[in-house]
């Protein structure tokens, strides 16, 4: 056999068939060596799904072995096996009527043939087919894993098949807490050290103008179409206006942020000036700020319009 484990498991298995008169004594030592999960074979999952069993049965299907690339079944895995454990909580006499266990493909390919099963991990629920608890439909039911891979949906929809409701907790998630606190702590510091400057009218001001560039300057048109961040051969400006870089964003906005900015030290800061030399100085520097900026963007506005005539300087 393939499986080292799960050889000494078989022999395990035959050695006490002659101690277990019913073949439910064998799955309940069975599931008691497998700490609740009954690891399977091709024999024992005949014997679990036999047509005269009593009891019902949650079977994991699955390919764990790192050769077959499983990611899912990987991922999956300790979630079935923490519903399980849940399982395990349950008073004796119940937890005998149901049982949980596992098939991996490597020690029952057959059984995934006669299934017909090509993928993995799935799990089945074979409800009981015979005595007191004999159900109306015996065919088994399968799991959607369409709300995912954690363990909480997947012991609500079993709870509905079993004799009595999985006992599953979600653990206590620390991560959370530990990041809930962290959040806590840093906002009450940034509270106590940076209020000031949050609590500032020229902060808010700041922040709206800047905002106010950049979507502006094309941000959502670029997100919405997810356009790249350059062209071809490291090229920034997309011709035409129905198409945009990410970086051509970044430009347009730096350059109405600049513009904005001489205007603003021509009309705000300039006239203010105690000193006629220094007040001459800002009008030659920002005056000519604004005509080489305005240069830069007649330039960018012959890109996006190919043939327009006009220009500047540049």
């Amino acid at each position: 056999m393939k499986n080292p484990f799960i050889f000494i498991l078989s022999s395990l298995f035959i050695s006490t068939c002659a101690l277990a008169s019913t073949p439910q004594q064998q799955l309940t030592q069975l599931a008691a060596a497998g700490n609740g999960v009954i690891k399977l074979n091709a024999e024992t999952f005949d014997l679990l799904t036999s047509p005269k069993r009593t009891w019902s049965a949650s079977i994991q299907l699955t390919a764990l072995d790192p050769r077959r690339r499983c990611n899912p079944c990987k991922e999956f895995d300790p979630s079935f096996q923490a519903v399980a454990k849940a399982w395990s909580n349950v008073s004796p006499k119940t937890r005998d009527e149901h049982f949980f266990a596992t098939l991996d493909f490597d020690n029952g390919s057959s059984v995934f043939q006669k299934l017909g099963l090509a993928s993995a991990p799935i799990v089945y629920n074979y409800p009981a087919a015979d005595g007191p608890r004999k159900a109306s439909r015996t065919s088994p039911a399968k799991y959607d894993f369409s709300d995912g891979f954690d363990p909480a949906p997947l012991a609500e929809f079993l709870s509905n098949l079993t004799p009595v409701t999985i006992p599953y907790k979600a653990p206590i998630d620390f991560t959370r807490w530990i990041t809930f606190t962290v959040g806590a702590l840093g906002a009450a510091i940034f509270l106590r050290f940076l209020f000031p400057i949050v609590n500032n009218r020229w902060s808010w001001a700041a922040g709206v103008v800047l905002t106010s560039l950049v979507m502006t300057s094309g941000y959502m048109f670029t997100r919405i179409r997810n356009v790249p961040y350059t062209g071809p051969n490291g090229n920034w400006v997309a011709s035409g206006y129905q198409t945009q870089f990410g970086q051509e964003v970044q430009v347009v906005a730096f350059t109405y942020g600049l513009l904005a900015f001489s205007f603003l030290m021509l009309t705000l800061v300039v006239p203010y000036q105690s000193s006629p030399q220094r007040q001459r100085i800002q009008v030659y520097l920002w005056t000519g700020v604004i005509m080489i900026v305005y240069s830069v963007l007649v330039s960018l506005f012959r890109v996006k319009n190919r043939g327009y005539p006009f220009k500047l300087f540049l």
